[in-house]
């Protein structure tokens, strides 16, 4: 069951974030940025207004890490333009780069060094004095100070990542890029994590964080998702979900109902595009609601169980645009 191909999800106007106003953080407009014959980011706009917290979506292999190392100066794109903190950025990346603060996927610090001596070194990158009242004051933000002479490489990933995001900050930048900051850590560092953000957001940072965890992209002001190199929808949740002109049904069996055999008939069914089990019951999805409806409504009263519509979620919208998009590797 296949779905149609995603549709770019116009941004709708809705209230700036605390701290926000005045030319945009990011702004940019038709990026590509290619590998030999493979583009990797295919015309790609965005803009981030100042002090909002902007999730980057999209399946592995995407673009979204290449894109984020376009816009802070790591990368110059093959085509497009535009401006980041107000720099231009094919002529400006070296200020850019010096005014972001960028924390990569993998942990990339000395592990054979302390806490506070990673900081150190972080500090002396950027030509930071006094160096010790920079790592002091970061590793009182941070809450660190307690674990300042502990070694890095013994560090737990939520300290690891605590780690990462002191030194991306010391600097006191201005905009914050984060690629997949969380995986591998604890919901409760998780949480804690993102705490820090909103934090840092509310004091007028900027903040792009790409993500596949849905809780975390409900935290951010706005999404944007990037499937295979192109930008196919963006806005707030509620405008992304909507966009996706989704119908969504919950299908409940009864004690020791065949939810397999139900699953199985579900997805041959017309109009039902997706289906998911959570626990005893399946979510079933799909664009053409009549369609949908029909199906689910005539196979859920065959098998005795009980069907009921519901709210379509940002997960449902995902992989719909997952399954709409062309796999620019193929």
């Amino acid at each position: 069951m296949s779905a149609a191909p995603a549709t770019p999800v116009p941004a709708t106007p809705v209230p700036a974030p605390p701290g926000s106003g005045g030319r945009p953080a990011i702004d940019v407009k038709g990026l590509v940025k290619r590998y030999g014959e493979r583009t990797v980011v295919d015309n790609v706009s965005m803009q981030v207004e100042t002090g909002e917290i902007a999730g980057f979506l999209g399946p592995n292999g995407s673009g979204k890490t290449t894109t984020i190392r376009v816009m802070c100066g790591l990368l110059t794109p093959d085509a497009g333009e535009g401006q980041v903190l107000g720099h231009d950025l094919r002529r400006d990346a070296r200020r850019i780069k010096r005014e972001v603060g960028y924390m990569t996927q993998r942990f990339s610090f000395y592990e054979d060094l302390s806490i506070a001596e990673n900081l150190a070194f972080v500090a002396g990158l950027y030509d930071l004095r006094p160096v010790k009242k920079y790592v002091s004051d970061t590793l009182a933000d941070l809450g660190l100070t307690s674990r300042q002479h502990q070694l890095a490489g013994s560090l737990s990933g939520g300290w690891k990542q605590r780690l990462a995001l002191a030194a991306c900050i010391m600097h006191n930048p201005r905009l914050l890029l984060l690629d997949e900051p969380t995986a591998g850590v604890d919901p409760k560092a998780r949480r804690e994590f993102w705490d820090e953000i909103h934090r840092l957001a509310a004091g007028g940072m900027t903040v792009l964080v790409s993500t596949h965890y849905m809780d975390e992209a409900e935290r951010c002001h706005r999404i944007n998702y990037i499937s295979y190199g192109k930008l196919v929808a963006r806005g707030t949740v509620a405008e992304v979900v909507a966009g996706a002109g989704l119908t969504t049904y919950v299908v409940e069996g009864g004690v020791g109902a065949d939810l397999i055999a139900l699953d199985d008939r579900l997805r041959a069914a017309p109009g039902v595009e997706q289906v998911a089990p959570f626990g005893a019951v399946l979510h079933v999805v799909g664009r053409d609601a009549a369609a949908l409806k029909a199906s689910v409504t005539r196979i859920a009263a065959e098998a005795g169980a009980r069907a009921t519509p519901a709210e379509t979620s940002l997960e449902d919208a995902f992989i719909h645009f997952m399954h709409g998009a062309k796999d620019n590797m193929a």
